[in-house]
Parts: structure tokens; sequence; C-alpha cells
């Protein structure tokens, strides 16, 4: 018999089904307990193609679209975020990325950083966010 204890301990990986997963030894999202973490996502599509290029708004709505599409694989919903991390390569563009950001979070304000990196993974990638959140029962 399982206790509820050993059922909140339980570790539940969900893959993007990237070829990136395997390679590197990552998941898009892990779960365990009631708590999700999220890798650092970016606005790449299904087919590995950069959306938004140039636009650092579009690239954050993006990203943000496929979090909540990730997040509900897990059982967890945007309400449920608690803390978002997102890099982008040029600061001054703060304001796009903010306003995005917003546009998904204006009510429910999670904790937050924003910090610019010299470059990521592609160079077309302007932003790249990461998602922790706590699903409530």
């Amino acid at each position: 018999m399982t206790t509820n204890s050993e059922k909140n301990s339980e570790r539940l990986n969900y893959p993007s089904g990237s070829k990136w997963e395997d390679i590197i030894g990552y998941s898009r999202v892990v779960k365990m307990g009631n708590i999700v973490e999220m890798s650092g996502t970016t606005a790449t599509d299904e087919d590995g193609q950069v959306q938004g290029i140039n636009d650092p708004y579009q690239q954050t709505r993006y990203i943000l679209g496929k979090v909540a599409k990730y997040l509900q694989m897990a059982g967890a919903t945007m309400e449920d975020v608690i803390r978002t991390r997102i890099f982008v390569t040029d600061i001054s563009q703060w304001e796009a990325v903010g306003r995005a950001h917003g546009e998904f979070f204006g009510d429910i304000k999670p904790t937050t950083s924003m910090v610019e990196v010299a470059k990521l993974i592609n160079p077309e990638l302007l932003v790249e966010i990461e998602v922790s959140a706590v699903v409530h029962s």
C-alpha cells in the first residue's frame, strides 16, 4: 500500500519530445508531489523553427503559450505558477517582454527575475523562460 507521503514524493517526468532531452538528459517538466518545475523554454515550435524572429514580445507570448500547455500536461495551470525566470539577450527590450508576461500573469503575479545573458543556444532566440509552480489540490 502506498501512503500519501509516498505518493507526494513520486517523481513524474513530462518530456516535450525534443531530441535534445535525451541528448542532454533532461525533461521539459518534472513534477514531484505538488511541485512542478519547468526547464528553460524558448520560442521554438515542434519542428524546431524559431517563432517571432527579431520580436521579443512575440517570442515571450509564444513561450508562455507553450508553458500553459506543458503545465496542463502535469496537472497544473498558470494560476499555480509561483515563480518565473526570464533570460533575455537584450535587456533594453525588457518592456516588450514584460508586457507579454503581464498579459499572462497580470492577475497571478508570481515572483520573477529578468536577466540579460550574452546569448542563448540559437542566435535567433531572444527570450528563454523557466517556471516553478505549486499545484493546489
